[in-house]
């Protein structure tokens, strides 16, 4: 068991649980019409090898394989007499899996029968039925019970008083409902939640089973609002569909993952999965989940050893942007910003690199953007190639700073680095995953997202470090932060980009656009914490050029007006002409709405990104 006890753990930080155990069972082999419950007694090796896989997935608790162990269903394998044994062995199993590493939760699901207001058995029935179970498994020593897949809230309240009633442990209530927020009998989350809560005996509510993780959103939205109690999700891997006459869970463990983030962001405390989730879905919600956990984290941290150690005299107060940079200087002065992007190369040579940066400064072009590891691929050093470029090419550089590839030591290591060296000029972004890119088996680190390292890079412009240390001079940086105002799930766009306000952004940079429309409506929403917003441009070359942005880069709307006009290049002088036409529109429409434009260089030619900014001809553009 570890050290500290579950509520300890739920109140320090996110809590992963496991996948489903009916799913695995199945892949493995066990029939259909088996009692999977019985296993744990006939096939203990099996279902402890399924327990070890999510213990080694990152699980903190697992549940043990008692979700129907209860006297009704198992009286239909003729069972009903072996209630005590089948929880007994199921919950030393989970016990020997989980070892030091990992809690045991307790599972209890309905009954399979009715209360009696819909017919079949006595309220008094049911609640003995519960107190067997619950009793068999307090007895064996489970940390912890999770009432799971609840359809019927008063049968939910009757096994949550006959838990409490045999044994002294927390509880984790979980409703099953519809993509409507309703309970099969009709029951809207609204009123099921608010008479859960009520429950003395409730450590956590929630929602599992039921719906994908799309729906569960939805539904984690309402509920949030209606308890006070640590919220406990855990979707299926989307809706079962039928192939091969096999019974499969279409979603991928990285859209799991994703959907995670989103849940720890409406604050769900306790994350897991239900049926067709496995071992492999959850290491990836650990994994993203833990990140942005850690991100609040070590962001408080420092917080609190301020309060205790540190007081507001040993701070320096943050340079003011103006002071920080030309770039800084311009943005504060209301004028507008001029930026090349150009990606690192793939070798050591940076001698062309240099040189396209010294050919955009000559133009009068502001800074360069140097990316760090876009779209997952591996290039030179983008801290090493910013500092070649101040030096050599005598233009500010903007470097992009991915929370990808670094751990949070790492990270203040390299800011720290970067200041020191006179880099002053960051764009923080947390970066693709590694599947996205050429190396898909690489590890992403993502100690912390772009919201977590805005707020440390202000704190070391304070002077305060992540230990919450104090050193002079602080770093004088300005703080950029990516956005997208075409992302699919714009409010949840919205919230981040509020917080990196928050926590201390600058200015921001946003995704490649290319409608007018979209950009100014997200505008609009972010007025009440507005910082300068720089437009992100990109000058397509050709139609496939434009077909793969709209198709493969993650994060890119292009509208199929844009799409039909550059299917009318017939050569590539005609496509890049047309292509910078589009992008000089985009940028004419949007101009006095934003504090400058960061321009792409498709491919490395700059000569494209100049023609867009109106500093050369499109017909100097070359080859």
């Amino acid at each position: 068991m570890p050290e500290r006890t579950f509520e300890q753990l739920l109140a320090s930080r996110v809590i992963i649980g496991d996948g489903a155990m009916g799913t695995m069972l199945y892949q493995s082999g066990a029939f259909l019409n088996a009692c999977f419950d019985e296993l744990s007694v006939s096939n203990p090796s099996l279902v402890k090898r399924i327990h070890r896989g999510y213990v080694d997935a990152g699980a903190d608790f697992v549940e043990t394989n008692t979700f129907g162990a209860n006297e009704f269903k198992l009286a239909r394998f003729g069972l009903a007499d072996q209630v005590e044994k089948i929880n007994s062995a199921a919950a030393a199993l989970a016990r020997e899996s989980a070892s030091d590493t990992a809690f045991v939760a307790g599972s209890i699901g309905p009954l399979g029968v009715e209360l009696r207001d819909y017919s079949l058995i006595s309220s008094e029935q049911a609640s003995a039925a519960f107190r067997r179970q619950a009793s068999a498994l307090a007895s064996a020593g489970v940390d912890l019970f999770i009432l799971e897949t609840f359809s019927n809230t008063d049968e939910l309240l009757t096994a949550i008083r006959a838990v409490c009633e045999v044994a002294r442990a927390p509880i984790i209530a979980q409703l099953t409902v519809s993509e409507t927020h309703e309970t099969i009998y009709g029951e809207h989350v609204s009123a099921a939640i608010p008479r859960i809560t009520a429950e003395p005996g409730v450590t956590a509510v929630g929602l599992n089973c039921s719906v994908g993780p799309s729906n569960m959103l939805d539904t984690l939205d309402i509920v949030r609002k209606l308890t006070d109690k640590p919220l406990s999700v855990a979707p299926n891997a989307g809706l079962p569909r039928s192939v091969d006459n096999r019974t499969l869970y279409m979603c991928t463990p990285e859209y799991m993952a994703e959907y995670a983030k989103r849940f720890y962001e409406l604050g769900a405390r306790i994350i897991a999965g239900c049926c067709g989730t496995t071992p492999a879905h959850i290491k990836e919600i650990a994994r993203a989940v833990r990140a942005i956990d850690k991100a609040g984290a070590a962001v408080s941290r420092p917080h609190a050893h301020f309060r205790e150690h540190v007081t507001v005299s040993e701070l320096l107060p943050p340079k003011p942007l103006a002071e920080k940079s030309s770039l800084g200087l311009k943005l504060a002065a209301g004028m507008k910003v001029s930026s090349i992007e150009i990606s690192p190369p793939r070798g050591t040579d940076l001698r062309a690199t240099i040189e396209k940066a010294k050919f955009c400064s000559s133009l009068g072009v502001d800074c360069i953007n140097i990316p760090d590891g876009p779209r997952a691929t591996s290039r030179l050093s983008a801290l090493i190639t910013a500092i070649r470029i101040q030096q050599e090419a005598c233009v500010e550089p903007i470097l992009h700073f991915c929370c990808r590839d670094r751990n949070l030591i790492s990270m203040q290591s390299d800011m720290l680095g970067a200041s020191s060296i006179g880099l002053a000029n960051v764009l923080i972004i947390t970066g693709d995953p590694p599947k996205l890119g050429e190396n898909p088996d690489a590890t992403g680190v993502f100690d912390i997202d772009a919201i977590g390292m805005t707020r440390i890079t202000a704190d070391l412009n304070r002077g305060l470090d992540i230990s919450g240390n104090t050193f002079s001079p602080p770093t004088a940086i300005t703080i950029g932060v990516g956005a997208n105002p075409v992302a699919a799930d714009i409010k949840r766009e919205l919230a981040r980009f509020e917080q990196k306000v928050a926590a201390g952004a600058e200015y921001a940079i946003t995704q490649p656009v290319f409608d007018p429309e979209m950009l100014l409506d997200f505008l609009r929403q972010i007025e009440p914490f507005r910082i300068p917003v720089i437009a992100g441009i990109w000058p397509f070359t050709s139609y496939k050029n434009a077909e793969f942005m709209a198709n493969e880069v993650p994060g890119v709307v292009v509208p199929p007006p844009i799409l039909e006009r550059m299917s009318k290049g017939r050569t590539k002088q005609e496509s890049r002409a047309i292509g910078v036409e589009l992008a000089r529109e985009m940028m004419d429409a949007v101009a006095e709405h934003v504090a400058g434009f960061a321009v792409s260089a498709p491919f490395g030619n700059v000569r494209i990104a100049l023609a867009a900014m109106g500093k050369l001809d499109p017909s100097e553009i070359g080859e």
